[in-house]
């Protein structure tokens, strides 16, 4: 099995919630509008690197592919943005790819005092006055582009985050990876049917066993698409395990979406929970939830056993349902909380049911959580617009042994740069897991 390539259009499959802040609003379109456009050859510049030395651009980019950053130190949004761009040097320069900043320093001592260990070329000029930065159309710092082999433009942008999502897609292509384990196709029982559901194992020797995580997907979600199918992937390589699967209502499922509530999901949970918990190879469990799936999976490791999970793992979880209940409006459909119709009609075909509503309006999602005292990580976006990182900060406070991480400007799907987030996640669980 080959490592999975994916696209941000294939991010509608990781929920309703990512899928209304993917619009074509992040920062570019302010400030990159005047950037060399993709095909565009590199200008070339004699440009002092340094040691005072002289270096042309062009060889400085040849034959290889080279992202241009460029920057100032005496730029506050370039010096937020160094240890985003130093892990993307670390992460991509042993796969060949190299860095080159360019400074719109005027002051030597300064410039030297804040590069980084990759090649630093200046003209010594404020951006204002840099021939450079107009021949590059650049008005913003921190900006990045990226270069290929042959000397043409490939991506212009003023988000690192976009950067590091192209360059992980273009060297996955580059560099594929094998993928050594077996996918499987089961069913389990859950609390109103069926549940379809995809167990990914590595390869194990005669009564070898591995970790196994389980995968919660969100709101009116599905087990496929590229978050959990990356989690996945990148569990396989590391020796763990993994189940991903639809609640009822949902995807491959049985039950219909009108009878789907929290409770119920949770219900479901745990029916899988059982059902890895008895597999001979599996050593120890852990539990991720994106969005509402995160709520689920709080609550799971809250009800279940002390011990039962090895880990938990929240990504933008949802606990912002209970709240829009109360207030009677969700997902852009408002209702009385108090007197609520049989169901809510909400976009395309889906129908929120009565019992949803009754049952979110006192549900005790922090309560229930809170009984869980292992490690956990706690993933938000500040730019969520569907559920606050203020809700994800509070499983923070009532997990004693929680990591939080808090991504700047990223949505509910983390579609900035979802390879980053599902890194992070995958990064946490090995290092958990892996004893």
């Amino acid at each position: 099995m080959r490592i999975r390539l994916f696209t941000l259009s294939l991010l509608a499959f990781v929920s309703v919630g990512a899928l209304a802040q993917l619009g074509p609003t992040d920062a570019d379109f302010k400030y990159a509008t005047d950037l060399l456009k993709p095909g565009t050859s590199v200008p070339d510049f004699k440009l002092k690197d340094i040691k005072g030395r002289t270096q042309r651009l062009s060889k400085m980019v040849k034959d290889s592919y080279t992202v241009i950053d460029f920057w100032a130190s005496w730029c506050p949004d370039c010096r937020k943005d160094i240890p985003n761009v130093k892990r993307m040097y670390e992460k991509f320069a042993p796969l060949g790819v190299r860095f080159v900043g360019v400074s719109f320093d005027k002051e030597v001592d300064k410039w030297k005092a804040a590069v980084e260990n990759y090649p630093q070329v200046s003209d010594l000029k404020r951006m204002r006055d840099s021939e450079v930065a107009k021949a590059f159309g650049v008005k913003w710092i921190p900006s990045m582009m990226l270069i290929d082999k042959e000397g043409k433009v490939v991506l212009s942008t003023v988000l690192s985050d976009k950067m590091e999502r192209t360059l992980t897609e273009l060297m996955a292509k580059e560099n594929p990876v094998t993928l050594n384990g077996t996918s499987e196709r089961i069913t389990i029982d859950g609390g109103k049917g069926k549940l379809a559901a995809i167990i990914q194992k590595p390869v194990l020797s005669q009564g070898q066993q591995c970790p196994m995580v389980m995968l919660c997907h969100g709101f009116s979600g599905r087990k496929d698409g590229p978050m959990f199918e990356l989690i996945a992937d990148s569990l396989m390589q590391h020796g763990i395990a993994s189940i991903r699967f639809d609640f009822n209502g949902h995807g491959e499922s049985d039950g219909n979406f009108v009878d789907m509530t929290v409770p119920n999901e949770v219900e479901d949970a745990m029916k899988v929970y059982e059902y890895v918990r008895d597999l001979r190879y599996v050593s120890e469990v852990a539990i991720v939830g994106h969005s509402q799936g995160g709520v689920v999976a709080g609550m799971v490791a809250g009800q279940a056993e002390p011990e039962s999970f090895s880990a938990v793992v929240l990504m933008a979880p949802a606990a912002v349902l209970r709240d829009d209940a109360i207030r009677g409006s969700t997902m852009g459909a408002t209702y009385d909380p108090l007197d609520p119709p049989e169901y809510v009609q909400l976009y395309g075909n889906l129908r929120l049911g009565r019992e949803y509503i009754r049952t979110a309006f006192s549900l005790p999602i922090y309560e229930t959580s809170a009984k869980y005292q292992g490690p956990a990580l706690i993933i938000h976006g500040t730019a969520d617009r569907v559920v606050p990182y203020t809700y994800g900060e509070r499983y923070h406070q009532i997990w004693p042994k929680s990591e939080l991480v808090v991504l700047d400007a990223f949505d509910h799907g983390f579609g900035q740069n979802i390879y980053r987030a599902t890194s992070i996640v995958s990064d946490y669980l090995i290092r958990q897991l892996s004893h």
